[in-house]
């Protein structure tokens, strides 16, 4: 099957039901989107599928076919998405394990909502589940990219 990924066609000779987690990872080598609870529970594996967030470990690849898939990897290569300028100027991550599915989904609530409240990233961010306890941090950076991409930027 051929996979659209941040841009560029990928042909793919895996089962339709491999998680598309593990196509990315093992498949072609992207692994910033990373491995957390395999059951959609923690959030480490999401990447966007049509601009949505999705957590990649429970959505088989057939899902994915005929859409656009982004990851880490693709969400600005230079690290100039207002995400990651807020992420590296506040200093978010700690370990950084869970920090791409943070990133990706705060990417993605940004697109829908440019002005998130407090509610507003509560429930975008539910589910992606930072062990290091960053939440403060993390809010914070939400509302510094919002910031960047109103231009508020450097």
């Amino acid at each position: 099957m051929q996979l659209l990924i941040n841009g560029a066609l990928h042909d793919v000779d895996v089962s339709a039901e491999m998680p598309l987690l593990w196509v990315l990872r093992d498949v072609l080598g992207m692994t910033g989107t990373k491995f957390g609870c395999g059951m959609s529970l923690c959030g480490a594996c999401t990447v966007h599928l049509d601009g949505r967030p999705i957590r990649s470990c429970t959505t088989p690849v057939s899902a994915a076919t005929g859409k656009a898939i982004t990851t880490i990897e693709g969400l600005d290569a230079e690290g100039d998405h207002p995400v990651q300028r807020a992420w590296q100027e506040l200093n978010v991550p700690q370990c950084g394990y869970c920090q791409s599915g943070q990133l990706m989904s705060a990417a993605a609530l940004l697109e829908t909502t440019p002005h998130p409240t407090d509610a507003d990233i509560d429930a975008a961010m539910e589910g992606n589940i930072c062990r290091c306890g960053t939440y403060v941090r993390i809010r914070k950076a939400i509302k510094r990219a919002a910031d960047i991409k109103a231009g508020g930027g450097r």
